[in-house]
């Protein structure tokens, strides 16, 4: 039988979030129903509301979050009823070019749930990032999945589900941060912050956070950061060059998403080095670098989507650590609130004033 839960929704382009009933149909064939007990409040969401991501309104918003398994569909496996689980937004499909050449972080044919969660008047939702976890329960693909040990606690648990994931993937998946490397982060806000602890887990012994903000850059030193360095009052490409024996750090991850940005993390990378881009654009920027220096200063140019994840194997993992006392997942969350406290949430994150606001049912 269907269900009908509450759940926020973004009617329209910038209209304010409102909380619906939304009905959950059974899951069918592939498919599972998650009771959410948490839910981060992401930029990504904002975009959606802003209309941002594309026009496909009403977006049932939510996609950082944790939950128990309540139903599965038919041919399901690898979760049951009753599992702990994080979700995620790349459920790999194990048979494009990707996943058979054993790259399946790299998946091209991701997949989702078929079935849509409607309003009761029937209007389809589009749940963000394939996922809608700003409600009581979801419909996703079951490889969307992933169990973890349940003694962790949903309101962190479920950050893994997209920002600290991208963050720390960037600097340890993409970014191949070692021991004793150099590493500047230019951005810290979540992702920002969560490459920063990335770094540390990896081993750097140098990590340089760079911010215009001085709250934002008083909390990076609390993940890990040696260094600080705030962009309105200095140079940040000549600051890292001097933090780093005028040479440069051997990975630079920019968590902005904008081309100025990326010019210093280009510039404040040793020769040899890594940039790792892991903040989005918007479609419309457009960056511009001499071909030369490009070709000059070797290394390596690369993005980071989702941190380069594979949630079977890395969700299992950073719970573990956090469990250790080794990944301070707690530390990112700011606050939690309820599902009707959304739209302030969002305005608290458009200020500056929060690194992460967590929905909890």
């Amino acid at each position: 039988m269907a269900q009908e839960v509450r759940g926020v929704i973004a009617p329209g382009k910038d209209e304010t979030v409102r909380i619906e009933t939304i009905v959950v149909p059974d899951p069918g064939p592939g498919e599972a129903v998650v009771r959410v007990q948490a839910c981060g409040v992401c930029h990504t969401d904002l975009h959606y509301k802003q209309g941002g991501i594309n026009d496909d309104f009403p977006f049932l918003l939510g996609h950082e979050a944790a939950g128990v398994v309540e139903a599965v569909g038919d041919g399901v496996t690898d979760v049951g009823p009753g599992d702990f689980v994080i979700l995620n937004w790349r459920a790999v499909c194990g048979k494009c070019r990707a996943c058979l050449r054993g790259r399946p972080w790299y998946c091209f044919d991701t997949h989702n749930a078929k079935q849509r969660m409607t309003l009761t008047d029937g209007t389809e939702l589009s749940p963000a990032l394939g996922i809608g976890a700003f409600a009581e329960k979801t419909l996703v693909a079951a490889g969307q999945c992933t169990k973890v040990d349940p003694a962790v606690a949903p309101q962190v648990a479920g950050l893994l589900g997209c920002g600290v994931m991208a963050g720390i993937g960037a600097a340890i998946n993409t970014g191949d941060v070692g021991r004793g490397d150099s590493v500047a982060v230019i951005g810290c806000g979540g992702v920002g912050d969560a490459a920063i602890a990335g770094s540390r887990l990896a081993g750097a012994a140098t990590i340089i956070a760079v911010d215009v903000d001085d709250r934002k850059l008083e909390k990076a030193r609390t993940m890990g950061a040696t260094h600080t360095v705030n962009s309105r009052e200095t140079d940040p490409v000549e600051a890292i060059r001097e933090l780093t024996g005028g040479f440069g750090a051997d990975v630079v991850i920019e968590a902005v998403g904008r081309p100025e940005t990326y010019r210093q993390a280009f510039y404040a990378r040793d020769l040899a080095g890594t940039v790792v881009l892991v903040g989005v654009p918007t479609p419309e920027m457009k960056l511009e670098l001499p071909l030369l220096d490009v070709f000059g200063r070797g290394g390596a140019l690369k993005s980071s989507w989702y941190g380069d994840c594979l949630p079977s194997r890395d969700f299992p993992m950073l719970i573990d650590l956090h469990l250790q006392g080794r990944l301070d997942l707690g530390a990112f969350v700011t606050e939690t609130i309820q599902l009707d406290e959304v739209e302030k949430a969002f305005e608290r994150m458009h200020h500056g004033d929060v690194l992460r606001s967590v929905v909890v049912l």
